[in-house]
């Protein structure tokens, strides 16, 4: 193996290499579907159900695998868990690149998701039992590091590719065929640039040797010691070596002890549902389904397509040089300060974003009646300009958004005011040829001006900033903090179960709830949810901040219904 000549110090800045490759992956995941939503729908036939399921789909995977990748970690090996994960990832962007309907495109997403979840659970937990105590924690942050730069990669490439389509739709000059074929292939190519990552990360995962600890659990003691030297001296190896073997024998020694304590107790079942708490508001902030939908909700901020994707960039990337930032901050200010902080920045921002939304989206008008007036049987040609509902106004562009379906699920047709061919048009598809027309909601509303756009970019920003110095570095360590010992191990795969949960409901509704409601109505519900956050953080959530695990558990022995000091 190349990984043979390689020094105990290379080879650990190799592991850390991969390690840090799976983040970038899980990174790509969550982020990669930001900028293909502005032409995924246009050239695969998509409901607007369908579109919001298929982003969902990456987090409902991930909360699928997070449920049997432990289990099989213990089975099967973390490294075999590593490499099935980068198979995943690339057979999943394959299954993607080559759909071209809902169901195969669905599949590619779910299984681009499972591969998230594998990666999350046991890369983790990989380098836990791999690497030396004096370099666990940089570890650690490299994989959580590396996981926000997945994000940035990702907007990255979908704003290449964005600026590559909009040109080519400008010089297409109305051709329906030519301005297809740049759209499909923009989002296409987008998850394609993803796949060199997941291969170097696949091809790395042959040359790591397995776990130590799980190598000697399974009684391969030599293979255990063996893969102990490849990060450290034969004196650092044997001591770890050693250590197994002692806190194995300690364990044989003793006696089963079988206790009556149970899991209903008061001082399990308060910081239990804390725990759960904290995780549910971290995702109804609304922190996902913001780097799955910035792209849309900047471009209905009224940028253009390339603008809205260069903001998606810059917000992604203030999100991980936030991060960086913040990590020192845990043990110096606390837990609870932070969360404070953090909750509170969030809940202005996204207040500030209602209130820009609110701003013209109360202007738009129900045109339902006048739109099915228009139609034409089981087709819909209009014409669309500044005036055309509104005789008082002719000087601002305006859009014209119709809901529709042919019995196979809501689509959206939109037709801006200010284009060279204003003209909405809705015709039925081969499989619907004959199927009528059902016009569901029609609005027409003034475009939004270019500077609410970036006035949206700087609440987004804001709101990165915020959750990076707050949820973003907090939740997870204070969720292993809260859990006793008793219940650690089943109460954390409830929580992240229920973390996972939230995070691909709120995903699902989201492109529904902004069609009927508005965008801004989705940015008060994130605020509402984290004012329930900032609440639990202030008078509910204990300071964990120089407590051991013991006396933090002792707190709550104590007097589980009031906040421990």
């Amino acid at each position: 193996m190349i990984t043979d000549k390689l020094t105990p110090v290379g080879y650990g800045r190799f592991l850390l290499l991969i390690a840090g490759f799976g983040g970038l992956l899980y990174g790509i995941d969550l982020g990669i579907i930001a900028a293909a939503l502005l032409y995924l729908s246009k050239t695969i036939n998509l409901s607007v159900a369908q579109t919001s399921v298929i982003v969902a789909a990456v987090l409902a995977g991930g909360m699928l695998s997070c449920l049997i990748a432990g289990i099989l970690a213990d089975w099967l090996g973390r490294k075999k868990m590593m490499v099935l994960s980068g198979l995943m990832f690339i057979a999943s962007i394959g299954l993607i690149v080559l759909s071209q309907n809902f169901t195969l495109l669905l599949a590619g997403r779910l299984l681009q998701g499972m591969s998230g979840g594998v990666i999350a659970v046991v890369i983790p937990l990989y380098l836990a039992e791999s690497l030396p105590p004096a370099s666990r924690g940089k570890g650690t942050a490299i994989f959580q590091l590396m996981l926000t730069f997945g994000i940035v990669v990702a907007a990255i490439a979908g704003w290449f590719y964005t600026q590559q389509a909009e040109t080519a739709i400008a010089a297409a000059a109305g051709n329906s065929t030519l301005i297809r074929a740049a759209q499909d292939h923009a989002w296409r190519s987008m998850f394609l640039a993803t796949l060199y990552p997941g291969l170097i990360f696949f091809a790395g995962t042959f040359f790591l040797v397995e776990s130590p600890r799980w190598l000697f659990r399974k009684g391969r003691t030599a293979d255990a010691l063996a893969s102990l030297l490849r990060l450290g001296s034969r004196q650092e190896a044997e001591l770890q070596l050693h250590e197994m073997q002692t806190l194995a024998s300690e364990k044989k020694s003793k006696p089963s002890q079988h206790t009556t304590d149970s899991l209903l107790q008061r001082k399990y079942v308060v910081p239990f549902c804390l725990a759960c708490l904290v995780l549910a508001c971290t995702q109804a902030t609304g922190i996902n389904s913001v780097n799955s939908y910035s792209v849309l909700i900047l471009k209905q901020a009224g940028m253009t397509p390339t603008h809205a994707t260069q903001s998606d960039v810059f917000v992604k990337l203030l999100h991980c040089v936030m991060t960086m930032l913040a990590l020192p901050l845990v043990d110096c200010r606390g837990r609870t300060f932070l969360l404070k902080i953090g909750t509170g920045g969030i809940i202005c921002s996204l207040l500030a974003g209602a209130f820009l939304f609110h701003s013209f989206e109360s202007k738009r008008v129900n045109v339902r009646e006048a739109v099915q007036q228009a139609q034409s049987g089981n087709t819909l040609t209009l014409p669309v300009s500044s005036s055309m509902f509104d005789q008082k106004s002719t000087a601002s562009p305006k859009t014209l958004t119709v809901l529709y379906s042919y019995g196979d699920g809501d689509k959206v047709a939109t037709a801006l005011s200010s284009d060279p061919q204003s003209v909405l048009r809705i015709a039925p598809p081969a499989k619907n040829l004959y199927s009528p027309l059902l016009i569901k909601r029609a609005f027409y509303e003034p475009v939004a001006q270019q500077t609410t756009g970036w006035l949206i970019t700087a609440c987004l920003a804001l709101f990165v900033s915020f959750y990076s110095f707050g949820p973003g570095v907090v939740v997870w360590l204070a969720l292993s903090e809260l859990m006793p010992t008793r219940i650690r191990s089943t109460g954390m795969g409830i929580a992240l179960l229920l973390n996972q949960g939230v995070s691909t409901l709120i995903a699902a509704l989201f492109l529904p709830v902004v069609g009927s409601f508005g965008y801004y109505a989705m940015f008060l519900f994130w605020a509402a949810c984290t004012v329930v956050y900032f609440i639990t953080a202030a008078f509910f959530l204990p300071e964990t901040k120089g407590k051991t695990l013991e006396e933090i558990e002792e707190l709550f022995d104590r007097n589980p219904y009031q906040k421990p000091a």
